[in-house]
């Protein structure tokens, strides 16, 4: 007959099961704290804020001249001249970045008070969430039109689509914990589950990836020339 385990053993297998999970669920509760999902707000928040400065300098230059040569110029493929002189760069009559300057001063001050503790109200939540996803949207338009009609990229755009990607997805995982969206109770789980289990995670990761992946499939090595 097969001899019985020694409960000693057992204790041992599961005192080192233990241990090991421990770091994982360390990094979890670090990426589910309020200092982490504040922290990539921010850190986001100030790349697009500086991506877009620059577009907004780049701008005035263009404005003055459109033949200017800038900075990342860099081919035919990689012109941030060649997108920020397509009507697409100034959809509402002025520069698109400056919308970026305005919208992401919004965003760091959420961030920053949310790392001192501050709460802000439901529908304020609700309502940054709301604004936001029209930012999103707005950003993925003009990557789209970059790609398929300018057919040209401008680094500093791809920054900042980059950048709102992150900042959404924080802000959306932040929400959804705390209850801000007003969904239906079962939705409500149901999205509950899916950020504890760090899904969104996963989706922002594979979708960064798409994204690359779409750009190498139409330009190659043009991007690299």
């Amino acid at each position: 007959m097969p001899s019985r385990p020694d409960p000693e053993d057992l204790d041992d297998m599961s005192d080192l099961m233990e241990a090991d999970a421990r770091p994982v669920n360390r990094l979890r509760a670090l990426r589910h704290s309020r200092g982490w999902i504040f922290g990539t707000m921010l850190f986001s928040a100030l790349i697009s804020l500086t991506a877009s400065f620059v577009l907004s300098v780049d701008a005035i230059a263009l404005a003055a001249d459109p033949g200017a040569e800038l900075s990342c110029d860099i081919n035919s493929v990689v012109s941030c001249g060649a997108v920020g002189l397509s009507w697409q760069a100034s959809l509402l009559g002025f520069p698109n970045a400056f919308l970026g300057l305005i919208a992401e001063s919004v965003v760091i001050t959420i961030a920053v008070a949310g790392l001192g503790g501050v709460r802000f109200p439901r529908w304020f939540m609700f309502s940054a969430q709301i604004v936001y996803t029209i930012g999103l949207v707005f950003a993925y338009w003009l990557f789209q039109q970059s790609m398929m009609v300018i057919g040209s990229l401008c680094p500093w755009c791809l920054l900042v689509t980059l950048s709102t990607t992150l900042v959404f997805s924080t802000l959306t995982h932040y929400n959804i914990r705390e209850n801000n969206l007003f969904l239906p109770p079962r939705l409500q789980r149901s999205a509950r589950e899916f950020v504890d289990s760090d899904n969104d995670v996963i989706v922002v990761a594979a979708w960064l990836v798409v994204l690359v992946a779409l750009v190498l499939l139409k330009y190659g090595a043009a991007v690299f020339a």
